[in-house]
């Protein structure tokens, strides 16, 4: 079977054919990071509007990547949530558009699954159990996956997610949008042991994590600075972005294996946008080596958003036996906020 997924959670458009037999087949994506640069964030009205504006040339643009005709497609996924609810709305108005037109069944898929399971769409794959180290966005969660469906969650932040700490810092710093990618980019010219920054949480007995006392501890320390010198130099800022991203990957690492030694598996796999990051991806390769254990993450193109990981985890559940192709209710919504073990289990779809 081949299924069109359609991702349109916060400000990025993706779309994608997966086949259940041999994986992913075409895929695209619009970013907006220049549409919402000048406003230094997301705005989720105008995310909304460039999504529908979007979603439709991309359809076509996968179609012809893929030699696939529409009459080809045997089912549709979508974004339900979690994501800001005009842009979720998008997504899943047209996927319901098109699987109504074409008599289609239509599979709402939790975003963060998608990351979760994205890896699988690299070479070598891991296989099931492992354990998940979810950094995307908003969301900072660390998971025991025993197969598709069986999500436990083991601990996340209990306040701002490894993301915003990257992003509310790199504002501090008066770096440009998006402020994560800007930071990192930044790291590589400093020295990161000039500033020395709290690591919270990072010996305490579970798995959660918090970072809005770093961010905090960001901003007094650059205060600090210009008060001493009158202003922040280029190497000051390039030091202390250094040292932010040395604090944030210390302690995503460290709870990471924690993980591991606590459940036992030998597979880790990382997901979501921060996913991306080099420092993070070069500690922990070398961390699970000492502990002979598997480091798995998703194509440098699929950690951010994309329509790939949704058209694939709906792939996953329909192997898996999880969707209920035959269902035929018609109403749809959509969850702006959702939590992942909710989807535990099997899911109807649309038709």
């Amino acid at each position: 079977m081949i299924i069109i997924g359609f991702e349109s959670s916060c400000d990025e458009t993706g779309v994608a054919l997966v086949c259940t037999e041999r994986g992913l087949l075409a895929h695209a994506l619009h970013s907006q990071i220049a549409m919402h640069q000048e406003y230094g964030g997301v705005v989720p009205e105008l995310a909304s509007r460039d999504h529908i504006r979007r979603v439709l040339p991309l359809t076509r643009e996968v179609l012809k990547e893929a030699g696939i005709g529409m009459e080809q497609i045997g089912a549709v996924a979508y974004t339900a949530g979690p994501g800001l609810a005009g842009a979720l709305l998008v997504g899943a108005s047209v996927a319901q558009s098109f699987a109504w037109a074409r008599r289609l069944p239509a599979i709402p898929i939790h975003h963060l699954e998608g990351h979760l399971l994205s890896p699988l769409l690299a070479t070598p794959r891991p296989e099931f159990p492992f354990v998940a180290l979810l950094v995307s966005g908003g969301h900072t969660q660390i998971m025991r996956v025993g197969g598709v469906g069986d999500y436990e969650l083991l601990g996340e932040t209990l306040d701002d997610a490894a993301g915003e700490a990257f992003d509310k810092s790199a504002k501090l710093l008066g770096l440009g949008y998006p402020g994560g990618p800007a930071l990192s980019r930044l790291a590589q010219e400093g020295d990161a042991g000039r500033y020395d920054l709290p690591r919270p949480m990072l010996h305490s007995r579970d798995l959660d994590f918090s970072f809005s006392g770093l961010k905090t501890a960001v901003l007094t320390r650059l205060r600090s600075i210009e008060k001493e010198s009158g202003r922040l130099d280029d190497r000051q800022r390039a030091d202390l972005a250094a040292a932010t991203e040395n604090a944030i990957v210390d302690v995503l690492a460290a709870k990471a294996i924690k993980a591991i030694k606590q459940t036992g598996l030998k597979r880790l796999v990382v997901a979501g946008g921060v996913g991306a990051n080099r420092h993070l991806r070069a500690q922990l390769v070398g961390a699970a080596a000492k502990l002979r254990c598997e480091v798995f993450f998703p194509p440098l193109d699929l950690c951010t958003d994309n329509g790939a990981m949704i058209a694939f985890a709906a792939a996953m559940r329909v192997n898996a036996g999880l969707v209920n192709l035959d269902s035929a209710h018609h109403a749809f919504t959509v969850r702006p906020r959702w939590d992942l073990e909710d989807i535990c289990g099997p899911v109807a779809a649309s038709a």
